[in-house]
Formats: structure tokens, C-alpha cells, sequence
């Protein structure tokens, strides 16, 4: 029995790396019964039947997993936000950082087409905003080496609105690899009957997803007692809060409330935190 880790899925088949080599295994029949797929990015064991093939016999727990892209296991998403076209939305930002932190994946903010607009003083406050993230500024055309060191022993995926340049940017990562987002992308376009393509490429010591990325967030995962957990920022004012279950909203005395209003804590991450607080709440009201 070896142990490794799914790199690839592709038509029924998955690519386990072990020790430097990569199996070819099918998934055993045991799991149609538990509703189980393994995904790209599990660690699994899996019976060699020969040299190069076997069969996936046990899945390791997940740390996390997502739907699309199909991957589990995921350390760090890089949440690729434009300065231009479309214009950066701090509201769209905190919602994926927040979607990141429930799922425990650690946010990277990755700010593009800044040589489309030089807005210096909108940097400095993106910077500002979310310093108890890793930021960067990127032209899509070059990345620094600070940038390559952040993907050593992870797994990495992408996010973010459409139009911010993510296939450009995992191009400029990865050099040699715009056939193969391209071909990803087509391959999910709508009525188009084709196999859905999962794949890790290796970057600098670590691994990224080859898919387009994921867009649409859903927060039914969360509920509204724990989503101040996905704002890290709040964590220490939220110690000065008079009530030890603080919700941040109506309660008197709050300590996060009170940084907002003496310029210690952005008062664009507590108007984010109120909208997908309201959302969470009318999500119940409906169900």
C-alpha cells in the first residue's frame, strides 16, 4: 500500500504523486457507495497493480475542499483584484477573504493592471486595509521573486471577479502555460459536452491549479455567530466588547464598533461585515 497525492483528474483516472513518481489508479467501487469522489489535491493510498497503475483504496480527511475548482486541501488562495477596469471593489475583496478564512485558506491579495492605472494613494490604502495579509502589485506582465517564494509547500488556487486578468496572471507565473488554461476554459464554456480537467502544475517548490479559478461565492457554510471569525482583523478590538459573545452589530459597548469610529479598524471591513452579516440573516428569515 502507498500513500500520495491526487495531481491530476481526468476522465475517470487520477494521477497520484508518490515519492517523486506518478501512478495512474482508478477508485475503487467502495466509493459509488459513500457518495465519495476523490478530488485533485487529496491524499490518498492507493494498490500499486503493476509498476506504473493501481487503485485508490482510502481518501485521508480533507482540510477543506471546493466545488469549483474541484480541488482539496488548499493552503493559500491568491485573490486577484484589478485596480482598473473593472475599478477595485473593497466590498467584492472582503467577500472572498472571508469565504477564504471559513474554509482555512490562507488570503493572498493579488492587485492587478497597475500599470493601467498608477493610483498610488489607492495602493497605499489597499495596503493599509489588509496589512495582516500578504499584498502585491502586479502589471501582468512581471512577478517578483517575493511573490514566486509565497507558493513553496502549498497549494495554491485563484480567485476573483471576471475581467481581472487571472489567466493572465497565472500565465505570467508560470510561462508556457497559456494552452492549457485556454483549453480549461473552453472546456467549462456551457453547453459544451467535454471532460472537466483538473490538474496541479508545479511553481517554485509548491503546486497552483491550471483552472480558471472561482467567481461566485456562497456563504451557506457560515453562519452569523461565526462570521466575525472570517474578519481576523477584528480580533483584537473585539476583546474590548463589553459582551463576550459580540456580534458586532446592535449590541452596546462594542470594541469593534469603537475602533471603526476612532480609525483603528477600516470602516470599509465593517460595512462588508455588515452586508454579508444581513445576508446570513435573510438567508435564515427565507429557510
Amino acid at each position: 500500500m502507498k500513500k500520495g497525492q491526487i495531481v491530476k483528474a481526468l476522465s475517470g483516472f487520477y494521477y497520484v504523486k508518490s515519492e517523486d513518481r506518478i501512478y495512474q489508479a482508478r477508485a475503487r467501487g467502495l466509493f459509488r457507495k459513500t457518495s465519495e469522489s476523490p478530488l485533485v489535491g487529496d491524499i490518498v493510498r492507493f494498490q500499486i497493480e503493476n509498476e506504473t497503475e493501481g487503485y485508490i483504496t482510502a481518501i485521508d480527511e480533507r482540510r477543506n475542499s471546493m466545488v469549483r475548482p474541484p480541488v482539496a486541501n488548499i493552503d493559500q488562495v491568491l485573490l486577484a483584484m484589478s485596480l482598473v477596469s473593472p475599478d477595485f471593489n473593497y466590498y467584492l475583496l472582503d467577500r472572498f477573504i472571508a469565504y477564504a478564512e471559513a474554509q482555512d485558506m490562507k488570503p493572498v491579495v493579488v492587485i492587478t493592471k497597475t500599470d493601467l492605472a498608477g493610483d498610488e494613494a489607492l495602493m497605499a490604502e489597499i495596503r493599509e486595509v489588509y496589512d495582516m495579509y500578504p499584498v502585491f502589485f502586479t502589471d501582468n506582465n512581471k512577478v517578483d521573486d517575493e511573490m514566486l517564494s509565497i507558493f513553496k509547500d502549498k497549494l495554491s488556487v485563484l480567485a476573483g471577479q471576471s475581467g481581472v486578468g487571472k489567466s493572465t496572471l497565472i500565465n505570467t507565473i508560470l510561462p508556457g502555460t497559456a494552452l492549457i488554461t485556454d483549453e480549461i476554459s473552453n472546456k467549462l464554456n456551457r453547453g459544451k459536452h467535454t471532460t472537466r480537467h483538473v490538474e496541479l502544475i508545479e511553481i517554485a517548490g509548491g503546486y497552483i491549479a491550471d483552472t480558471p479559478g472561482f467567481s461566485t461565492i456562497d456563504f451557506s457554510m457560515i453562519d452569523k455567530y461565526n462570521l466575525k471569525s472570517c474578519f481576523i482583523d477584528f480580533d483584537g478590538p473585539g476583546e474590548e466588547c463589553k459582551f463576550r459573545e459580540c456580534l458586532h452589530i446592535n449590541e452596546p459597548k462594542c470594541g469593534v464598533k469603537l475602533a471603526v469610529e476612532e480609525g483603528r479598524l477600516a470602516a470599509s471591513r465593517y460595512e462588508s461585515y455588515k452586508q454579508i452579516f444581513e445576508e446570513i440573516e435573510s438567508r435564515k428569515e427565507r429557510y
